[in-house]
Order: structure tokens, then C-alpha cells, then sequence
């Protein structure tokens, strides 16, 4: 699909709070990790007062199946209404975490992902699970594929093999919150958002889960979502 033109696109977007770029970064450089290619949804949206909001929509390819991981940010004064997909690593290069600002990349040809968000209202609040309920499920998970990759012999270690061991795993309902998969609490994990004592709320609207934390939300589907990626160990 062709990415969503920018338009009133500005020179450069102004963070609110202190520390935003620099969080804005890491969370570019973890989605970098599993995919050196990846690309990323990103709106700006004017809100009350002269302000806005900066949302962030990347995918993390965990089996065939991914999660889409959202990190938002505070804009000062009323940005233009921007939404374009961009490259993520162009994008980490444009943030100026001294400075606090963000300018945006020029537009690339996005993956069908980009094109099909998680709403942004209509959402049900419908479990608020233990952080030290859940970590412990995503980090007995973790260990269990990489047992079992481990035990596949290396000539039948495909990128296949995994991805179905990796979509047999995720796809397990997570314990504390028996309608959202595993997939939703590891993504969260691995890409920062899940930590010890952090709140946690999980969210329904329509065919989409959401599983929020201060830092950040990770949004699946609750039937199948377009394309494919490759199971749990980001690149090197």
C-alpha cells in the first residue's frame, strides 16, 4: 500500500515533557532491533489549548501473527495535522533528543499493517492485571522457546518452524487476563512497556485487545492479522 501523504507537514515537531525524545528513541531503536527495515505509522494530532499528540504505531513481528506496539508523546503547540508512514530508522535519525524535537522523514511505500490502526475510541476497559501476575508467564514463555528452538535440528530450523512454534505459544491466552494472548504481554515486554509494579489496563473494541502501560500500549487483533515475522529474538 501506498503511505498516507503528510500533510501541513512541519519542520520539526516540539516534545512537551523533558526526557520524551530520548524515550521517543529508545522505543525506535527496540523496534530496530527485530526488523533493521521496519517502518512506522506516525500522526500528529492538534489538541486543546495549543497542544497536540504524538502517536507512534510500529509492528513487532512475534510469529505470523505481530502486535502493533503505540508509543504517544505531548506536543507543544498545535501541530498541522500530519500522518504518514516513515521509515523507522530515518525517523530515530530526526529526533533530536538535546533539543527535544522531531522532524519527519520523508514518506515511504508502507506494509498493509500501517493501514489498518486500532481505533482510537469506542474502548472497554475489561481487566487491570498484576504486572507481578504477568511477568512471570512472558518470561516462562521466552524460556520455553527457546528450549524447544533450541531442541529443532539446525536443518530444520526454518524461519516456518519457528514462526509456528512462536504463533503456538503467543497465541496461548494469558493466564491474568484469559482473553488476551501471550503475544499482547510479551510485545509489551520486549519493546520496554512492561516492567515490575507498572499499572496495567486492558482494554476491548471491537476485533482489538489493548494492553496499556505508562509507557505505551501494544494493540492485537483478535482474529488474524495481516502479514508475517519471525518469532522472538530480535537481530544482532
Amino acid at each position: 500500500m501506498s503511505s498516507i501523504p503528510v500533510t501541513g507537514r512541519p519542520a520539526g515537531l516540539v516534545l512537551a515533557e523533558h526526557g520524551g525524545a530520548a524515550d521517543l528513541a529508545a522505543f525506535l531503536a527496540r523496534l530496530l532491533r527485530f526488523d533493521r527495515a521496519a517502518a512506522v505509522r506516525l500522526q500528529a494530532v492538534p489538541g486543546p489549548e495549543d497542544s497536540g499528540v504524538l502517536a507512534v504505531f510500529g509492528r513487532l513481528p512475534l510469529g505470523t501473527s505481530g502486535a502493533i506496539a503505540v508509543r504517544t508523546a505531548r506536543l507543544t503547540g498545535a501541530p498541522a495535522g500530519t500522518d504518514a508512514t516513515v521509515s523507522a530508522g530515518q525517523l530515530l535519525d530526526a529526533v533530536d533528543t538535546e533539543n527535544g524535537t522531531v522532524t519527519v522523514p520523508a514518506p515511504v511505500t508502507g506494509p498493509a499493517w500501517a493501514g489498518l490502526l486500532p481505533p482510537r475510541t469506542g474502548w472497554e476497559l475489561i481487566a487491570e492485571p498484576s504486572a507481578f501476575e504477568v511477568l512471570p508467564e512472558v518470561t516462562a514463555a521466552v524460556g520455553e522457546f527457546r528450549r524447544r528452538s533450541e531442541a529443532v535440528p539446525e536443518h530444520h530450523r526454518s524461519r516456518q518452524v519457528l514462526d509456528a512454534l512462536a504463533d503456538e505459544i503467543w497465541s496461548r491466552p494469558l493466564g491474568a487476563v484469559p482473553g488476551l494472548p501471550l503475544r499482547a504481554a510479551h510485545a509489551a515486554h520486549v519493546i520496554g512497556f512492561l516492567r515490575p509494579a507498572v499499572p496495567l489496563t486492558v482494554h476491548r473494541a471491537g476485533g482489538w485487545l489493548r494492553l496499556s502501560a505508562p509507557a505505551g500500549s501494544i494493540a492485537v487483533r483478535s482474529t488474524a492479522a495481516p502479514g508475517a515475522g519471525l518469532g522472538l529474538s530480535p537481530l544482532r
